[in-house]
């Protein structure tokens, strides 16, 4: 809450020497000194806020700033709920996997797709494993790839970085 509050400047804050002045209701009072606004303010015993600093004169609204404080929070909450949070998750092979633990994973994988989750699949190579890297590691994943295409899209294609060939897969679409 306390970062909302710093976002506006308040009352003898505003330095100013001409605002235009808008109430609470959205009434423009015109443009006036920051002094008469403030006169303004203090006899409906409400805050003036500075809106807009940028504009030419700067906009200030006659308001109750805690209620406005409260009302900012309620609609950032609301709109945190709202939000999709998309995890990425990670499996690995190794080159030598049998086609039935590739079976295992593609379920587990299968779970995290239908859960909205993108999956990194991953084929680590290691020592020799390195000579035949490209076409083993891309033979995996597009065996993978194909057993989760129903509910898949490939996101990102199969790629060598240093020892491990990766790609992304991310839900399809509903």
């Amino acid at each position: 809450m306390n970062n909302i509050s710093k976002d506006f400047l308040l009352n003898e804050q505003i330095r100013a020497k001409e605002v235009r002045v808008i109430t609470g209701s959205g009434e423009a009072l015109g443009i006036m000194t920051s002094r008469e606004a403030l006169s303004i303010a203090e006899e409906r015993e409400e805050d003036l806020v500075l809106i807009s600093p940028n504009a030419n004169p700067p906009v200030c609204k006659i308001m109750d700033f805690g209620k406005f404080i409260y009302e900012q929070s309620k609609r950032d909450k609301e709109a945190k709920k709202k939000q999709k949070v998309t995890n990425l998750k990670e499996i690995r092979f190794s080159p030598s996997i049998e086609e039935h633990d590739i079976m295992i994973k593609a379920n587990n994988a299968r779970r995290f797709l239908n859960d909205a989750d993108k999956v990194k699949v991953t084929v680590r190579f290691r020592g020799r494993e390195m000579e035949h890297a490209s076409s083993v590691g891309t033979k995996i994943l597009k065996n993978f790839a194909s057993k989760l295409e129903d509910v898949c899209v490939i996101e990102k294609p199969s790629k060598l970085e240093g020892r491990n060939m990766t790609m992304i897969l991310a839900p399809k679409k509903a």
